[in-house]
């Protein structure tokens, strides 16, 4: 796949992510295969169609935000591809968020359409009342009294469908992302920036037509959507989709059942799949995958050497973030530093700053800055973390690496105090917040702490009220009382009490010193 180097002035993504193929004869070619069906490229052309005449016919104009909370389906790419070629903007979402979540997404984007899967629903509902700008709450199943029917209102619906003349410059996207504040971002992608984010990575796996791609990470985070729906309708590739919640087992049957070439996933579920082989004494047969590729939390060697002992395949780490669009760092096939995050891939210029602002040398550590045509125009409604974060065509990415002397980047960590959990952002202070609304806690501070594996899971040191002492008891009712109340991934795995927290003479909390005392 060429690096693009210019885009047009009039461009719309999904024209070219979809119809495309069409005219250039793969309409009859599987685009999807999902839990026994197959979709081609012509058929899913056909629904995006559909979805966008019907959100025309409800109103839905140029730049009107469209909230997605889909499992990984053939609707889900339909709803997306086409609220973005009639010029709309899909807003992907977590189906794992809890009604507060879904309150801000929608307030915050001010979308007027929310497309939901009927196993989700009920969590909107909880907060419809509170929702300042939604006018149409569509349904993919059984929908209640006041939402409409996703499948009644495409079935009634054209297929044939005049593409929205948008520019390059137009709002294509958005995802959100969660910040240090606790407060997720909208990261705003236009409609060129996919074709300067995308091909690099597509270079380093060789994908192609004939490619059948499999993700874990589902099509709401960054990494999914560039897995499952960037990467292969670019090249005209198959994308495997798998609504499921991807446990070791299914996803391996998955693979036994659809012989992907190119597998990607994170590093927590190459673990998982590692135990579970290990555990059960399993057989499965890989020999159908090419590459596996490894993005959202840093490799440990440990898995990389592991999974290459069981199938012979070594597992290309890379690291990318939503804001710059996909991987900009990546470990290349027959060029592989286990436990590093690789080079800088083509079309993307690195610079890594120290804390006085100047060019770290090899072998210091510095925050890196990206440079590409495909990096996100700003955060929606938050011009103050616009500014700490883009810098005319530099993107601060907030990440900590070294370098080697073969140019290779070696992660040392974030900038801040966000961490990762099973590829996923989890911001301390939205944990932290949740557990002190617990009467047993008076103080709190949360960590990232390693688990057997080498990977970061959240850890809670506690200061608790007067009148509470630590017990087994207390350590479940508090993780239950977090997860009650946010994501399960963001609750934490370990609790330990104590009489205070690090602070500064100022009373800045002092994680540095906690993460310390794990060592």
């Amino acid at each position: 796949m060429a690096l693009f180097s210019d885009v047009p002035e009039q461009f719309n993504l999904a024209v070219f992510l979809l119809d495309r193929h069409l005219r250039e004869g793969r309409g009859k070619k599987i685009a999807v295969y999902c839990e026994g069906e197959t979709v081609t490229y012509a058929e899913l052309a056909e629904a995006a169609n559909r979805v966008g005449d019907a959100l025309l016919q409800l109103g839905i104009e140029l730049k009107d935000r469209v909230v997605i909370c889909l499992p990984d389906c053939p609707q889900f790419l339909a709803s997306y591809l086409g609220a973005m070629k009639i010029g709309a903007v899909p807003v992907p979402v977590s189906t794992m968020a809890v009604p507060q979540d879904y309150l801000y997404y929608l307030n915050d984007s001010r979308a007027k359409t929310l497309i939901v899967d009927q196993s989700i629903a009920a969590n909107l509902r909880k907060v419809r009342s509170e929702l300042l700008y939604l006018k149409h709450f569509i349904v993919v199943g059984e929908a209640g009294v006041g939402e409409l029917d996703y499948d009644s209102l495409v079935t009634g619906a054209s297929t044939d469908l005049v593409a929205c003349p948008t520019t390059k410059d137009d709002m294509a996207f958005w995802m959100y992302s969660s910040g240090t504040t606790g407060k997720p971002k909208g990261i705003v992608h236009l409609h060129h920036d996919m074709m300067y984010f995308m091909p690099p990575h597509c270079e380093v796996v060789s994908m192609g037509a004939g490619d059948i791609v499999f993700s874990t990470s589902k099509l709401y985070f960054s990494y999914g959507r560039n897995n499952s729906l960037e990467a292969p309708f670019l090249c005209g590739a198959a994308v495997v989709l798998y609504p499921g919640r991807p446990e070791p087992e299914k996803v391996l049957d998955v693979v036994e059942a659809y012989h992907p070439t190119l597998f990607y996933s994170v590093p927590s579920s190459y673990n998982a799949m590692i135990t579970y082989l290990d555990t059960t004494g399993r057989r499965c047969d890989l020999s159908s995958i090419r590459h596996c590729i490894s993005a959202g939390e840093p490799l440990p060697k440990a898995i990389f050497k592991r999974w290459k002992e069981i199938f012979g395949i070594e597992i290309l780490e890379t690291l990318g973030s939503t804001d710059v669009g996909a991987e900009y760092l990546s470990n290349k096939p027959g060029s592989i530093k286990p436990g590093s995050s690789g080079v800088l891939l083509p079309g993307f210029e690195g610079r890594l700053v120290d804390e006085k602002g100047r060019d770290a040398k090899e072998g210091e550590v510095g925050t890196l800055w990206v440079k590409s045509d495909g990096t996100a125009a700003f955060y929606w409604n938050n011009p103050e973390k616009t500014r700490e974060s883009f810098h005319g065509e530099w993107f601060n990415t907030g990440d900590k690496f070294y370098t080697d002397s073969d140019g290779f980047y070696w992660y040392v960590g974030r900038a801040d105090d966000i961490f990762k959990a099973g590829g996923i952002w989890v911001s301390p202070l939205e944990v932290e917040g949740t557990l002190l609304e617990h009467q047993a806690v008076n103080e709190c501070a949360v960590i990232g702490a390693p688990d057997t594996a080498g990977l970061e899971k959240p850890m809670a040191f506690v200061v608790l009220s007067q009148g509470y002492t630590p017990s087994e008891d207390l350590e479940r009712e508090l993780q239950q009382f977090v997860r009650d109340r946010i994501a399960h991934y963001k609750c934490p795995r370990w609790f330990r009490f104590t009489d205070e927290l690090p602070r500064t003479a100022t009373g800045k909390l002092q994680r540095y010193k906690l993460r310390a005392s794990l060592k």
